[in-house]
């Protein structure tokens, strides 16, 4: 019995074009390089999210600050990844007349 390659074909296709996406985005993002006072700060984030806020004059700025660190079991048996995501981020708002 023949088997109909139009869904397989159409699947292919799909995923081929989702792979060509993603090894050109991949080659357009250049590289940059390290930077270890960066890398510093980021590790003394504390786990879980902190936001302080500044007033000043005539501006606001919004401090935040996000750490999520886990470990995940790729099979019961199997190796584990750990997962380290740290964020910092900055707003500052300023009147101008």
């Amino acid at each position: 019995m023949a088997v109909p390659l139009a869904p397989i074909a159409g699947i292919a296709l799909r995923y081929g074009a989702v792979a060509l996406a993603t090894y050109a985005a991949t080659r357009a993002i250049p590289k940059m390089r390290r930077n270890q006072h960066t890398e510093d700060v980021m590790d003394t984030v504390e786990e879980g999210i902190e936001m302080r806020r500044d007033k000043q004059d005539n501006s606001t700025q919004v401090n935040a600050s996000a750490r999520l660190k886990r470990t995940v079991f790729v099979k019961k048996s199997g190796p584990r990844l750990e997962i380290d995501a740290a964020a910092l981020a900055r707003v500052r708002l300023r009147w101008i007349r």
